[in-house]
């Protein structure tokens, strides 16, 4: 007779460079094609945990598919905790990434989206900077060679005005 194994609750925290980077909807989305109820948040401390209900064998492949398909879409992850609960939660039956920014951690990620438009800023200055530079440089040896042709064509033209002097004299 093979025994049934009842869903458990369990608590996950994921460590490392997790959050920022749409770490909790790939959570959501592996969540969700394994049929498991279950949230996903930002913890202050910079990890982000799970709440998750499921048979032990579910879960841990769930945690090792989190592993990989995480570090394949940027992440960091340095550790991986889980442990089953002793209680059940009532969770979402489908596996939802909940909202968990407070002032201070909007404050943060627009902090971080300045500091990222301030590179950019620089970067285009830069580079429009060199751009102009080469533009100069390009036009000024276009204005060498134009001015080399055309002291060149002064030169035939004054050459061909002495043969057409010649020609009309014989004429």
């Amino acid at each position: 007779m093979t025994k049934i194994e009842k869903p458990k609750c369990h608590s996950i925290i994921v460590t490392g460079k997790v959050q920022d980077i749409g770490f909790r909807s790939i959570v959501e989305h592996i969540g969700r094609s394994f049929g498991i109820s279950g949230l996903v948040f930002n913890a202050k401390d910079g990890s982000v945990k799970i709440l998750c209900s499921g048979e032990d064998s579910v879960i841990d492949n769930f945690t090792h598919t989190i592993k990989i398909r995480g570090e394949e879409s940027g992440a960091d992850i340095v550790d991986i905790k889980e442990k089953a609960l002793p209680f059940n939660i009532d969770l979402p039956d489908d596996f939802s990434k909940a909202s968990s920014d407070d002032e201070f951690d909007i404050g943060r990620k627009l902090d971080k989206g300045n500091v990222l438009l301030s590179t950019l800023i620089l970067d285009n200055k830069t580079g429009f900077n060199n751009l102009n530079k080469d533009l100069n440089s390009g036009f000024n040896n276009l204005t060498d060679i134009l001015g080399t042709f055309i002291k060149g064509q002064a030169e035939h033209n004054t050459r061909l005005e002495a043969i057409l002097e010649k020609l009309v004299d014989k004429a």
